[in-house]
């Protein structure tokens, strides 16, 4: 025979375990009359409760038992299904997440059925033990099924709802590259104090990020890349210890960088890319010692290149072009960790730094669009590897040395200099 369950409250739960238990040990008939009294009770299946209700007063005392003990089952079966299940409150606040998006195409909200968000919702992960909502993975660009059978990526509107904060053990929350979404980020997100992850890459999201988001202290990562967020980084966002992982590329941020950006100690990418950041690079920034990654490319940065730089331990890619930065380069990022580095497109002049050597490893080098002058160093042929270099469009001139790495190097990568000659442009 197959019995459906249907959640009840753990109140009532141990007040029938209590009243069966004491049934089973006096035979059961004053304390199981009283028990239906009960309303909840009224749980189980009417046809069911009737079955054992008839067995248990017009059968002997051995079916009595029976039948109380198969109740007992029933309940513990009851407890079982509440214990992990989602509370309540938690799958209505899921619910009311969903009503506020359309996704027309995928149909990825059609398991969101039944009382149990933690069984089988798509892209909804429950706690193991406490089976209170953890994550929130909803991904418009994946290897799923789901989009394999579609033949397309995801596409979905509507607003992420601040109902998604009601969810107040939520460690991960990620929708991202659904293109359409639009409204803010939620103020009330920094109010979730166990978010490790917050991902909305590739959205259409608008407004500034959160002035407090510094209140999301177990943060590792954020991500809000490709959206329209505009406003300036919040001073708060430095006081985030453990995040690692920063990408605000590809939207309308202004302002200067925080000048306690290197407080974020834990950090190892940086990718702030194409918004309308101005200012210095603040000297703070050194003391991120894990930072390997770094990449302000296409804002408004002002000011010199810092000699400091050079010499951040385990920096290995350092992207600054497209600003406004001026003076000379710094020798310290030709000879260091450093080996994809472009400072293309800025005010940088004077001379390329005769200073290559054993140390200076380079898959990318690209020193173009400047005003560079004088001649192209000799000491470059020393460098243990260079893989590209650009030099082009600057006030270069004299030979182009001959040898590694020159001879593996196009000429467009020498071109629109005052008076640069040989190999591969014409003879000198």
């Amino acid at each position: 025979m197959s019995v459906g369950v249907t959640l009840i409250s753990r109140t009532h739960v141990r007040g029938i375990i209590v009243i069966l238990l004491l049934g089973t040990l006096f035979n059961g008939s004053i304390y199981l009359q009283r028990s239906l009294q009960w309303p909840c009770f009224s749980l189980i299946p009417p046809d069911i409760f009737i079955y054992f209700f008839t067995v248990a007063f017009n059968g002997s005392q051995l079916k009595m038992r029976t039948a109380v003990r198969c109740l007992f089952i029933l309940l513990i079966l009851a407890v079982s299904s509440a214990v992990h299940a989602c509370p309540p409150s938690e799958r209505a606040a899921l619910l009311a997440f969903r009503a506020a998006l359309q996704e027309p195409y995928l149909g990825i909200f059609n398991s969101w059925t039944g009382d149990d968000c933690c069984n089988r919702w798509y892209g909804i992960s429950c706690d193991s033990v406490t089976h209170r909502v953890a994550d929130i993975n909803l991904r418009g660009e994946s290897e799923d099924p789901i989009f394999e059978r579609a033949h397309r990526t995801g596409f979905m509107t509507g607003h992420i709802s601040p109902a998604i904060c009601k969810l107040t053990r939520l460690s991960g929350v990620v929708i991202a590259d659904w293109k359409g979404i639009t409204g803010e980020i939620p103020r009330c997100i920094t109010s979730l104090p166990f978010l490790r992850i917050l991902d909305l890459i590739g959205n259409r999201l608008s407004g500034d990020l959160p002035a407090d988001i510094g209140r999301l202290r177990r943060l590792t990562v954020l991500n809000v890349a490709d959206n329209l967020i505009s406003g300036s980084i919040p001073a708060s966002l430095a006081s985030l210890p453990n995040l690692m992982h920063l990408d605000l590329r590809n939207n309308k941020i202004s302002g200067p960088l925080p000048q306690n950006f290197g407080n974020m100690r834990m950090l190892s990418r940086a990718l702030l890319s194409r918004n309308q950041i101005s200012g210095p690079l603040p000297g703070s920034i050194s003391k991120i010692y894990r930072l390997a990654d770094l990449d302000l490319s296409m804002n408004q940065l002002t000011g010199p290149i810092p000699d400091w730089i050079g010499r951040m331990a385990v920096l290995a890619t350092l992207n600054l072009d497209g600003n406004k930065l001026s003076g000379d380069i710094p020798a310290s990022v030709l000879v260091s960790s450093i080996s994809d580095l472009n400072l293309s497109r800025n005010y940088l002049t004077g001379n390329v730094p005769d200073v290559f050597g054993p140390r200076s490893y380079f898959t990318v080098l690209d020193l173009s669009y400047n005003n560079l002058k004088g001649a192209i160093p000799k000491s470059v042929s020393q460098a243990s590897y260079i893989g590209h270099m650009d030099l082009s469009h600057n006030h270069l001139c004299g030979p182009i040395p001959s040898g590694a790495p020159f001879d593996h190097l196009e000429a467009a990568s020498f071109v629109f200099n005052d008076c640069l000659c040989g190999k591969p442009l014409k003879a000198c």
